[in-house]
């Protein structure tokens, strides 16, 4: 027996990741039109800077080197990730941001980077932080929203793991 679809369910969270899709592209339009490309720009010296560069990979660069599969691969990975999630929304109570917040961050940065590979044919990065010569690999916003998302997803699903057995 399935649960009940709650009504109203959170399925208006996708606002959210609208929003992120629209931050993600704008900020990446500014880029391709403002930054010079594989050249860093001060913005703290020492910790942060702008850097353009492309990813046809995934996080870290995974298989950027692959022949250009990689592009039809996490372009479908990640919608149906994201179709996923959206199905999870539907399911989930309007005023659960817990399970909402979470799931609409990683489906819009998702979706911000499936629009970057089917325009562009890899993702625009531009955001690299760093301490001294040791640098972290660069990206953007729709990374930010996967990695807060999937730290949200975690965490609160660690939480409501313990309230449950807390419970039972």
């Amino acid at each position: 027996m399935t649960a009940a679809r709650p009504h109203p369910n959170a399925l208006v969270w996708l606002l959210l990741s609208a929003a992120v899709i629209g931050l993600d592209q704008w900020s990446k339009a500014w880029v391709l039109s403002s930054l010079p490309e594989y050249q860093p720009v001060v913005v703290i010296e020492g910790f942060w800077n702008w850097f353009r560069t492309y990813n046809t990979g995934a996080a870290f660069s995974f298989l950027s080197n692959a022949g250009g599969w990689q592009l039809y691969f996490f372009t479908a990975l990640a919608v149906g990730i994201s179709g996923l999630l959206a199905f999870w929304l539907s399911r989930t109570a309007r005023g659960d941001w817990r399970g909402a917040l979470p799931y609409a961050l990683v489906i819009g940065g998702a979706i911000g980077n499936v629009i970057d590979r089917l325009v562009h044919g890899h993702v625009v990065d531009f955001i690299q932080w760093h301490v001294g010569e040791h640098y972290w690999p660069a990206f953007n916003v729709a990374d930010m929203a996967i990695v807060g998302g999937a730290i949200g997803i975690a965490l609160f699903g660690l939480f409501e793991g313990k309230k449950a057995k807390k419970a039972g």
